[in-house]
């Protein structure tokens, strides 16, 4: 009887044990579900003018059903920070205990995430990494590596030399600043021969296509760098065609280009050697994550920084914790790879 007892108690020291030790890690395939809830969830989607963030709606959308979550009808707030705040406070009125927002505008969004933070709603933010004001978890990747990473791949394929017009997000997104940072600190250390024209474009198609336009009067481009394929890629494209610089690799007057999203239309561009490259960053992960996270939140769980079981790491930022998803280089040799999510989309 007193062996019985002790094993009893030894088998649950070691479940309490086990239970404490796996608390802090990240997110195992099996725990990614609904279930347990404490309350709904409020999703505020960024903007539809993009097919990045589009697709990462449908992500959203399907998710909330295969996860069986409670969630609120999602609101936009069309690249609007006062539109963010509006809807941030129509979905606690309806109930949100945790929101999922991706703030384009990662500085002016922090009097919102204090106002959150007083009412004990936990924040998950999709993308971009806010100034300020806590979060409870970023679902992001490591943008300073999309820069480092096209910078190193057109230093490569202009042999140090020429000139690269760089298509710049937004300054005020810390997304904009991280790759733009990253980017030009990359060229001026490593191909310091290569002449870079960085544009502001605030996110906005037209904008780089008039700034490309200039630069091609001024003088022969040897390469591009869009910050965003989703918005950058159609009216690129359209300029290059007019001016009958839409040519293939093997043309001496191929404009390489590399990009940031993975849109499928990007891996359509390179097929067709229209593009070189691009960052393929993972819109399936951050719906699937964010959701993850604002669950976590509702159900009390806590995170340390460090690696998951999902091929990525959890940092510390000031304000919270950053989860960076892996975002691997695509090009014609591994373009046709299923597991990348924009060979994924309709299918």
């Amino acid at each position: 009887m007193l062996n019985r007892t002790v094993a009893a108690t030894a088998a649950v020291v070691v479940l309490v044990a086990l239970a404490a030790s796996g608390c802090n890690r990240g997110p195992s395939k099996s725990s990614v579900t609904g279930g347990g809830s404490a309350g709904k969830i409020g999703i505020d989607f960024p903007r539809s003018d993009s097919d990045f963030w589009n697709s990462w709606a449908g992500y959203i959308k399907s998710d909330i059903t295969s996860m069986k979550l409670d969630a609120l009808p999602p609101t936009n707030s069309q690249n609007d920070i006062t539109k963010l705040a509006s809807n941030v406070q129509t979905l606690q009125a309806q109930g949100a205990k945790a929101i999922v927002m991706a703030p384009q505008d990662t500085g002016a969004v922090a009097s919102t995430l204090d106002l959150l933070a007083s009412k004990k709603i936990p924040v998950v933010s999709v993308d971009t990494r806010p100034d300020k004001g806590k979060v409870y978890m970023v679902v992001r990747a490591d943008n300073k590596a999309y820069g480092t990473t096209a910078c190193d791949f057109l230093g490569k394929k202009l042999n140090d030399k020429g000139t690269v017009v760089e298509f710049e997000g937004d300054l005020t997104s810390v997304n904009g600043r991280d790759r733009s940072d990253a980017f030009g600190q990359c060229m001026s250390s490593k191909y310091p021969n290569v002449k870079v024209l960085a544009e502001q474009t605030n996110w906005e198609g037209d904008v780089a296509s008039a700034k490309l336009q200039n630069a091609l009067n001024q003088g022969t481009v040897n390469g591009i760098y869009m910050q965003a394929g989703g918005v950058f890629l159609a009216p690129t494209l359209t300029l290059l065609q007019q001016k009958n610089l839409l040519v293939p690799p093997s043309d001496p007057k191929h404009i390489f280009i590399v990009s940031n999203d993975g849109i499928p239309a990007e891996y359509t561009a390179i097929k067709a050697g229209q593009i070189d490259a691009t960052v393929s960053q993972p819109a399936d992960l951050y719906a699937k994550y964010a959701l993850y996270y604002a669950q976590a939140a509702l159900q009390g769980k806590t995170f340390k920084p460090g690696p998951t079981d999902h091929v990525s790491t959890i940092v510390s930022i000031p304000n919270g914790l950053e989860d960076q998803l892996p975002a691997p280089l695509v090009t014609s040799e591994n373009v046709d790879d299923p597991s990348l999510w924009g060979n994924q989309v309709g299918k």
